[in-house]
C-alpha cells in the first residue's frame, strides 16, 4: 500500500496546473516549431506571461522573434519552411494583425508552405467574469463577426480554441494538416479568457500526429505513363515546384537521363532540375512567344505545376498527349483551370517518378530512340547555353540584368541560397544564376510582392551557415518593408546579401498594358503613373534601419567589385549588404 506521504505527493501533483498559453507553447515545441515570429497585442497577455514564466523557470519554448510588421513575420516563416520543410508559428493581433499579414497570406497558400498562424480575439466577457475579460476600449472595436473568415479561403484549416483543456490537441491537429500534402498555412484564434484558463499539463506522443503518408501512383497509371514514354519521339516534362523535395529532383534527373526526356520549367518556385544537365531546356514565365520545346513535344508529362503554360501564347501541339501528376491536380482553389490532360493523377512526385523508372527498367526505351532524344535535347541545351553566355558579356553604357546576375553568380558560389523576386527579371535571374542543386533557389510561389526580405531572414535562421542572397526588383523591395527587415536582420544576426534590380518603377504593369493594348494610348504615353524617378536611396534605407553596408552602382565597371565587397561584408563582418543597381532602359 502507498504511504500517506506518497499519497500526499500524488495529490499535490494532480493539482499542478499551467495556463492554456503555456500549453500552447509546449505543443508548438513538441511539434518541432523552433521560432515564433511575433507581433504581440492586447489579446496576448496570457502568452506574454507564459513566455516570461518559461524564461524565468528555465523551461524550453520556441525562440521569439519580434516582427514590427506582420507581412514580414509571415514571409520569415515562409522562407524558413521553404528551406527546411517545417512549419513555424506566426503570432498576430486580432483582426487588425490578421489583415496586416497582407499578401504574404496569398504567397504562403499558393506556395503550399506549412505555417501556423495564431491570432487572439476580443475577450468574450465584459463584466470581469473571467480572467482576461475586457478592460480596454479597443476590445469592443476589434470584436468582428467572423475573424476567421478573413483568411478562410487561403487556409487549409481554421479553428477557434474555445477551451484551454484541448489546446495541445488543436495545435497538433493544425500542424498535422499543415504538413500533409498539399501542404499549406493554418489559422487558429482564441479569446483571452480561453488562453488564460488553468489546465493540467498533458504530454503527447508526436508519433501519433504524423502528416499523411505520400501517395504513389496507381499501378495501372505508372504502367500507362511508362508505356507512353517508350513510344514518344519528343517527350517533355514540365514542372514548377517538384523541387520542394530534393529527392524528387534526383529521381527526375535519373529518369530523364535513362529515357532521354527533356525538362522545361514553367514559373519555377524552386530548383526543379540541374541547369547544367543536358536535358535541361530552360524556363518560361510570361514571354510572349511560343516555347519551341513545348511546341515540338508529342508527349508532355506535367508534374507539380500550377501554370504549365499560357495557352494564349504558348502551348503543346493539338495532337500532343498530356499526362498530369501532381499533389494538387484539381487545383480546386483556382476557379478557372484546365490543361486537357488525358490522364490526371494525385501522387507524390518522387514516388511517381521512381515507379515510372521501375517500369522503364523492365521495358526500356529502344536504344536508338533514346540516343536520338539525348542528342536532340543536348543540342538544344548547348545552343541555349551559348546564347546565355553571349548575353552575360559586360555591356557598354548601362548595367544589364544579365551581366549583373552573372557577376552575382560568380561571387556567391553554388551553395548560396538565392531568393528570386525579380518580377520582370524572373527569367533572367533563373537563367543566369543557373542553379544546379535543389534547395538553393526559391521564389515566393505566389504573386504578392515583398516576400524576399522577410524570407531572407527566415532562410538564414533555417540555415545559419549558408550565404543567403535576395535578388529583388525595386518595386518588390519597397513592398518588403525594408526598415523592418533590416532592423530584424541586425537584431537576430541574420545577415544576407540583397541586390536591387532598379528599374526606377514598376515594369510589370507596363508590360501587361502593352500586351493587351500594343498600339493604344499607353504605348505612346510618357507617364503611366508607375515610375519611381527619382527613386529613394534604397541602400541607405537598409543602412539606417539595420547598419547594412550600402552600395549604389550605375555603371558596368562597378558591378563585379561591388558584389565582391558586399559578399565579404556578409561573410566576414556579419552585416547585411545592399546593392542598389541601376539598370538600363529595356
Amino acid at each position: 500500500m502507498s504511504s500517506p506521504e506518497a499519497k500526499g505527493r500524488a495529490s499535490v501533483a494532480a493539482e499542478i496546473t499551467v495556463s492554456a498559453s503555456a500549453a500552447f507553447l509546449e505543443a508548438l515545441r513538441e511539434a518541432g516549431v523552433a521560432y515564433i515570429f511575433a507581433n504581440f497585442g492586447s489579446d496576448h497577455p496570457g502568452l506574454i506571461e507564459a513566455i516570461a514564466e518559461a524564461r524565468a523557470t528555465g523551461r524550453t519554448i520556441p525562440t521569439i522573434v519580434t516582427c514590427p510588421n506582420e507581412m514580414v513575420a509571415l514571409s520569415c516563416a515562409q522562407g524558413y519552411a521553404q528551406v527546411t520543410g517545417r512549419a513555424q508559428a506566426v503570432v498576430v493581433h486580432v483582426d487588425c494583425g490578421t489583415q496586416a499579414l497582407g499578401g504574404a497570406v496569398h504567397n504562403a497558400a499558393r506556395a503550399r508552405v506549412p505555417v501556423l498562424i495564431y491570432a487572439g480575439m476580443s475577450p468574450a466577457t465584459q463584466e470581469g467574469e473571467r480572467v482576461g475579460s475586457r478592460n480596454e476600449f479597443i476590445h469592443w472595436l476589434q470584436d468582428v463577426r467572423d475573424q476567421r473568415g478573413i483568411l478562410r479561403q487561403y487556409m487549409k484549416f481554421d479553428h477557434e480554441i474555445r477551451s484551454g483543456r484541448n489546446v495541445g490537441q488543436i495545435v497538433r491537429r493544425a500542424l498535422q494538416i499543415a504538413h500533409s500534402d498539399p501542404k499549406g498555412p493554418v489559422y487558429l484564434v482564441a479569446a483571452r479568457e480561453a488562453m488564460e484558463e488553468p489546465i493540467r499539463p498533458v504530454s503527447a506522443d508526436m508519433a501519433r500526429w504524423q502528416p499523411i503518408a505520400p501517395a504513389p501512383l496507381p499501378d495501372e497509371a505508372a504502367a500507362r505513363v511508362a508505356e507512353a514514354l517508350t513510344k514518344a519521339r519528343r517527350p517533355l516534362v514540365v514542372t514548377s515546384y517538384l523541387g520542394r523535395n530534393p529527392r524528387a529532383v534526383e529521381a527526375l534527373a535519373a529518369l530523364c537521363g535513362a529515357a532521354g526526356i527533356g525538362v522545361l520549367e514553367s514559373a519555377p518556385s524552386c530548383v526543379n532540375f540541374p541547369h547544367d544537365d543536358e536535358r535541361y531546356l530552360g524556363n518560361q514565365w510570361n514571354e510572349p512567344h511560343q516555347n519551341p520545346a513545348l511546341a515540338e513535344a508529342d508527349l508532355v508529362l506535367v508534374i507539380d505545376s500550377d501554370v504549365p503554360w499560357i495557352p494564349a501564347v504558348s502551348r503543346p501541339a493539338e495532337d500532343a498527349s498530356i499526362h498530369h501528376i501532381d499533389i494538387d491536380p484539381l487545383k480546386d482553389s483556382i476557379p478557372l483551370w484546365y490543361i486537357g490532360a488525358q490522364g490526371v493523377y494525385r501522387a507524390d512526385a518522387e514516388l511517381a517518378l521512381r515507379q515510372i523508372a521501375e517500369r522503364l527498367a523492365k521495358h526500356p526505351v529502344p536504344p536508338g530512340l533514346r540516343d536520338d532524344r539525348l542528342r536532340h535535347y543536348a543540342d538544344m541545351h548547348h545552343r541555349r547555353a551559348q546564347d546565355l553566355e553571349r548575353r552575360e558579356a559586360a555591356p557598354a553604357g548601362a548595367i544589364s540584368a544579365e551581366y549583373l546576375t552573372a557577376c552575382v553568380r560568380r561571387a556567391i558560389g553554388e551553395d548560396a541560397i538565392v531568393l528570386n523576386e525579380g518580377i520582370t527579371n524572373y527569367t533572367v535571374i533563373c537563367n543566369h544564376i543557373a542553379k544546379t542543386r535543389p534547395g538553393t533557389m526559391f521564389a515566393s510561389g505566389g504573386s504578392s510582392l515583398g516576400w524576399s526580405g522577410g524570407a531572407a531572414v527566415g532562410a538564414k535562421l533555417a540555415s545559419p551557415d549558408s550565404l543567403v542572397v535576395s535578388l529583388t526588383g525595386d518595386g518588390s523591395y519597397m513592398f518588403s518593408v525594408p526598415s523592418t527587415v533590416h532592423w530584424m536582420a541586425r537584431k537576430y544576426k541574420t545577415p544576407f546579401l540583397q541586390v536591387i534590380y532598379n528599374n526606377r518603377g514598376w515594369k510589370a504593369p507596363r508590360f501587361s498594358a502593352l500586351a493587351v493594348h500594343p498600339h493604344g494610348y499607353a504605348s505612346r504615353a510618357n507617364d503611366l503613373d508607375i515610375g519611381f524617378d527619382p527613386p529613394p536611396d534604397y541602400a541607405q534605407i537598409a543602412a539606417a534601419a539595420g547598419g547594412a553596408v550600402a552600395f549604389t552602382i550605375k555603371r558596368p565597371e562597378e558591378v563585379a567589385s561591388s558584389v565582391a565587397r558586399a559578399v565579404r561584408a556578409v561573410r566576414e563582418e556579419g552585416r547585411c549588404a545592399v546593392i542598389d543597381a541601376w539598370l538600363g532602359a529595356g
